[in-house]
C-alpha cells in the first residue's frame, strides 16, 4: 500500500510562486511514476507533470517553463515549483503515483499521465489576480 500526502498549498497573488510537497510512504516510490495533478472548480482533473524513476519528466502545455517537477529519492518526496501563477491555476492539487511491470510500460503510460494507482487527497492552491 502506498499513502501520499500532499502540503504547500495556499492562496498567493498572480506573479507569484509556490511549492508543493507530496511525502510518499511505501515501496513503490522509486520503481514508477509520480506526478501531480490538479482540478480547478467546476472543472475536471488535469495532468500538470510527471517524473519517471529514470527522472524523465512530461509538463502539460498550460504549464511549461512555468512549473518544474522534482522528485528526491533519499527522502520519499515529490516536489512542485511553481512560478508566474496565474489565477487559472487556481485549483486542488494532488500527487498521484503508478506502478508498471514493464519499463516500456512506465514510460508510456508515465508520459501520457495514465494508470495511476495511487492518489494523495489534494492541497489547495488559490492565485488571486
Amino acid at each position: 500500500q502506498v499513502q501520499l500526502v500532499e502540503s504547500g498549498g495556499g492562496s498567493v497573488q498572480a506573479g507569484g510562486s509556490l511549492r508543493l510537497s507530496c511525502a510518499a510512504a511505501g515501496n513503490t516510490y522509486s520503481s514508477g511514476c509520480m506526478a501531480w495533478f490538479r482540478q480547478p472548480p467546476g472543472q475536471e482533473r488535469e495532468a500538470v507533470a510527471a517524473i519517471d524513476k529514470d527522472g524523465t519528466t512530461t509538463y502539460a502545455d498550460s504549464v511549461k517553463g512555468r512549473f518544474t517537477i522534482s522528485k528526491d529519492n533519499a527522502k520519499n518526496t515529490l516536489s512542485l515549483q511553481m512560478n508566474s501563477l496565474k489565477p487559472e491555476d487556481t485549483a486542488m492539487y494532488y500527487c498521484a503515483a503508478g506502478i508498471f511491470l514493464t519499463r516500456s510500460t512506465l514510460k508510456a503510460r508515465c508520459s501520457g499521465f495514465s494508470g495511476m494507482n495511487y492518489w494523495g487527497k489534494g492541497t489547495l492552491v488559490t492565485i488571486s489576480s
